[in-house]
């Protein structure tokens, strides 16, 4: 097993406990060694109000998915991050603390997909769109999908593995160039970019309190656990869903930027806090907890975010 064969859950509006438990596991632990009982798992989970049995149904389904995997130690079985899932966690991590640090180097190339399929392989066409769509196409037209840059592969696979079996389909992956590109029927046409503005103006407002709170010092641990990682959680789906357009195909002005500086500022300033918090709750079901709980903090060198504290931690993160 790779690092891509771990099914991490997706991002889904509100935080299922199972969604809950990844976004901690991969903020605060960095390595597969930590042996991690099920009551500190329920403790930690307990700070955001979710009961034993949900905890335990969450652990039990990211066991499934090969995000968690069991050993025993003495009589009781103990938790542990497999080495796929700390590669995929390091990974996101990345993508996510470096999101929006600066421009994408723009060539103007657009990956475009195009595809016909019979009335007969519908479900198949809903299974390619949910699929594109996760590959961070959107449809321009009907059975036209485009993505900018230039890597063509992962739409040639999707089509290929969801259609190759249907009778009468056919299809096509291709470079582009548009000829009017910021006009009115170009390629930022197809994307709702309006409502992106909004969400991240919406963003800026709502952790402006907690900015200002956690910059003069007043946030205590509790609160920064819980608040950190909503704001990772909600930060986290724009660098999933935001297409990363060049400037001049953006309405202007762009609150992106401002909206890194927030989350950045806040997860910054509260990555102690949390940590001690996490250490705090864990540590009466795990002695050691304080030698492996971490949290990650975006560095100066935009390739290596870093995880930091703890006794065990795996000092930067390779680029």
């Amino acid at each position: 097993m790779n690092a891509d064969d771990v099914r991490v859950p997706r991002a889904q509006a509100g935080s299922s406990p199972q969604h809950l438990l990844t976004t901690v596991l991969g903020e605060y632990l960095d390595s597969s060694d930590a042996d991690l009982p099920s009551a500190a798992v329920i403790a930690i989970l307990r700070e955001f109000g979710i009961s034993e049995s949900s905890a335990r149904t969450a652990l039990s389904r990211l066991v499934k998915r090969g995000l968690i995997a069991t050993r025993r130690k003495g009589r009781s079985p103990v938790y542990h991050l497999t080495p796929q899932a700390i590669a995929k966690h390091r990974s996101r991590m990345r993508h996510f603390l470096n999101f929006g640090s600066h421009p994408t180097p723009w060539t103007g190339e657009w990956v475009l997909a195009s595809f016909s399929v019979p009335n007969a392989g519908q479900a198949s066409r809903h299974a390619l769109r949910r699929s594109l769509t996760a590959l961070g196409f959107v449809g321009l037209y009907d059975s036209v999908w485009i993505r900018p840059g230039s890597d063509a592969s992962p739409a040639r696979e999707a089509l290929h593995a969801l259609l190759h079996h249907v009778e009468g389909a056919r299809w096509s992956v291709l470079h582009a160039r548009f000829d009017e590109e910021a006009g009115p029927h170009g390629p930022a046409s197809a994307y709702d970019l309006t409502s992106l503005a909004s969400a991240y103006s919406i963003f800026v407002e709502q952790y402006a309190e907690l900015r200002a709170a956690a910059r003069n010092g007043e946030v205590d641990p509790a609160r920064a656990l819980v608040a950190r990682t909503s704001a990772m959680d909600s930060w986290r789906k724009f660098a999933d869903v935001d297409p990363d357009l060049p400037p001049h195909l953006l309405p202007q002005p762009w609150p992106r930027q401002e909206a890194r500086e927030t989350f950045l500022d806040v997860h910054t300033t509260l990555g102690s806090l949390a940590q001690a918090r996490l250490v705090e709750v864990a540590t009466p079901h795990w002695p050691d907890a304080a030698s492996w709980i971490t949290h990650f903090q975006a560095s100066g060198d935009l390739s290596r975010p870093e995880p930091t504290g703890g006794k065990h931690g795996s000092g930067p993160l390779a680029g």
